[in-house]
């Protein structure tokens, strides 16, 4: 139906009734957003339109924005290319906008231009349009507005945002025009109002691919960006710190030590459970920090350690926080720093739970804590190989002298879970031992620990672990519960693939066991037959759905239980044949 829509609007596009050509920008505009693309072969008959409402002189203000508006829907949606052979008779209307006294024609016709800058040159696909005759186009009509100082905040906003698109696209264009017009965008730096949009504008310059000199305004701007960090104003903070990754990315060898200190000095402050989404970009940026720049590491190692240390600890933590943490000590260890080496790290990290049976120790740590810890103990081994053996060595020593308190026995456990879960474990011989040994602990967190510890070690070994542990489910009744919860892991955590040889023997023992009159043991087996069905869905769920006449009310109870694991948050490959089989 697009083309004869087009058809029918074409004419009246260029009709004496404005009333009539805003109906039809509307109407374009729902279509352009309700199916982008749609329009791509109908540019040539909308181009002249567009142009005619924005150049003719009886053009209401309204009739101007509606125009400009439904060509920014356009430009957005739908491939550069397409724009190419009317760029010539675009831009000039577009920029006479930027120059018109009215502040909303100005603010979005500068709206239009940033979106037509991307469109006259992507810089992320080859291109062969020539970009270079249109710069003297776009670009004073735009550095006129930069400079305006009693100009509308939006405007200020858009212009300088416009600005950044053009010189992050074509910045290679402006040879000596560059190096003032950043000059002004340090001063836009410097103004509270205008802050905001200025370190996001800088953000998209820094990552330009043409490789842009932003060399002559970073001594004067690291410091600016730096004090940001201290303002209360969130949404800055955030901006700054992306801001100042991509300048260390990009401009590492330009930075003197003193801008990276007045940087550093801010960021211990900014790490606390109490944001933790600012404390996981701060920790991203001292990531970049310390592969960039090793040495700079010491100088703040005591504070901000301290502080990342705090998070671990939190029972808030969880996540993409998690995860940053997770890279920094892995980047920490690797700076070859004496004060953070392996050993280090982990006496700090493992402190608090070694010393939490002692007198005077600090309070406990909370049971997220130990998890967190034990990632992160896991991600030093990960990073220091050498260390490795010896890390697990100590905890399957943990883990079985008696005299170990439950809090340690849980660390120990945990930690060789995330270890074992992409490492072979197969050379500790008194691994499995130590584990079973555990399942009789009196102490209900040990055993649930032991648990997970031997689901997890089992995925970085299926070969070995797997039969073992399905035998062990069948033998030993009083276990059986431990048990099923470590089977729970493996089918959770292994690649489909890996899984497939042994789908036959874990499906025959769930069933066997999917009438247990502990209804406890029984929801574990229904997540397991579950998500299990995930490993081959067409094969097993006719076969789970075939169970449901069962005579016994367990059996079918777990059965429909089973269905509900089968149901994820993301989309599934399971889903269709759900479908058929729900309702």
């Amino acid at each position: 139906q697009v083309p004869s829509i087009v058809k029918a609007l074409h004419k009246q596009l260029k009709d004496k009734s404005i009333k009539s050509r805003q109906g039809c920008f509307s109407l374009l505009t729902e279509l352009a957003g309700v199916l982008p693309g749609c329009l791509a072969d109908h540019i040539p008959a909308l181009i002249p339109g567009i142009v005619f409402s924005l150049a003719d002189k009886s053009s209401s203000s309204n009739m101007r924005i509606d125009a400009l508006s439904f060509l920014h829907v356009l430009l957005c949606n739908h491939p550069p290319e397409v724009f190419h052979p009317h760029i010539k008779s675009l831009l000039p209307p577009v920029v006479a906008c930027i120059g018109d006294p009215f502040y909303k024609i100005t603010s979005e016709a500068l709206l239009v231009t940033q979106q037509l800058v991307k469109v006259i040159r992507p810089l992320d696909k080859p291109c062969t349009f020539d970009a270079k005759p249109y710069v003297k186009d776009l670009f004073p009509g735009t550095l006129k507005r930069l400079k305006a100082a009693d100009i509308d905040q939006e405007v200020k906003e858009r212009a300088i945002s416009c600005m950044g698109q053009i010189i992050y696209n074509l910045g290679d264009h402006l040879s000596t025009d560059l190096q003032p017009t950043l000059k002004i965008f340090l001063e836009r730096l410097k103004n509270e109002i205008t802050r905001l949009t200025t370190v996001k504008a800088l953000t998209l310059i820094a990552s330009s691919p043409l490789k842009i000199d932003l060399r002559p305004i970073l001594g004067e701007g690291f410091p600016i960006l730096a004090s940001f960090l201290r303002k209360n104003q969130r949404a800055l903070k955030l901006s700054t710190l992306t801001a100042l990754d991509i300048l260390v990315k990009s401009y590492s060898d330009s930075l003197k030590p003193a801008m990276i200190d007045s940087v550093l000095a801010e960021l211990p402050a900014l790490i606390t459970e109490n944001d933790m989404h600012v404390s996981q970009v701060a920790i991203v940026f001292l990531t970049t920090l310390a592969k960039v720049y090793p040495s700079c590491i010491s100088k703040i190692s005591g504070s901000v350690l301290a502080e990342i240390l705090q998070l671990v600890h939190s029972p808030l933590l969880q996540g993409g926080a998690l995860n940053a943490i997770i890279d920094f000590f892995q980047a920490l260890v690797l700076t070859k720093t004496a004060a953070v080496g392996h050993s280090e790290l982990m006496k700090q990290l493992t402190a608090p739970i070694y010393s939490s049976g002692s007198a005077g120790a600090a309070v406990p740590l909370h049971k997220q804590a130990y998890h967190s810890v034990a990632k992160c103990v896991a991600a030093l081994s990960s990073a220091c190989p050498k260390e490795a053996p010896a890390t697990v060595n100590r905890f399957i020593q943990d883990g079985k002298n008696p005299n170990s308190s439950s809090a340690v026995q849980v660390l120990a456990f945990l930690s060789l879970a995330e270890m074992g879960r992409t490492t072979n474990l197969s050379a500790q011989r008194e691994l499995k031992t130590v584990i079973l040994e555990a399942f009789a602990s009196p102490s209900e967190e040990v055993k649930s620990a032991a648990s997970y510890a031997l689901g997890n070690v089992s995925v970085g070994n299926l070969k070995e672990y797997l039969p073992f542990m399905l035998k062990e489910i069948g033998s030993q009744p009083k276990r059986q519960y431990l048990l099923l919860h470590s089977l729970k892991e493996v089918i959770s955590s292994s690649p489909a693939d890996s899984l497939k040889p042994y789908v036959e023997d874990i499906w025959a023992l769930l069933f066997k066991h999917c009438e247990c009159t502990e209804e406890g043991t029984r929801n574990v087996v229904a997540e397991c037959l579950g998500k299990l069905t995930l490993v081959n869905p067409a094969e097993l769920l006719p076969r789970l759905k075939k169970q449901l006449p069962s005579g016994s009310p367990h059996a079918r109870s777990t059965v429909v239980t089973a269905v509900k694991f089968t149901i994820a948050d993301q989309p599934q490959p399971i889903d269709a044949l759900l479908q058929g089989c729900i309702g």
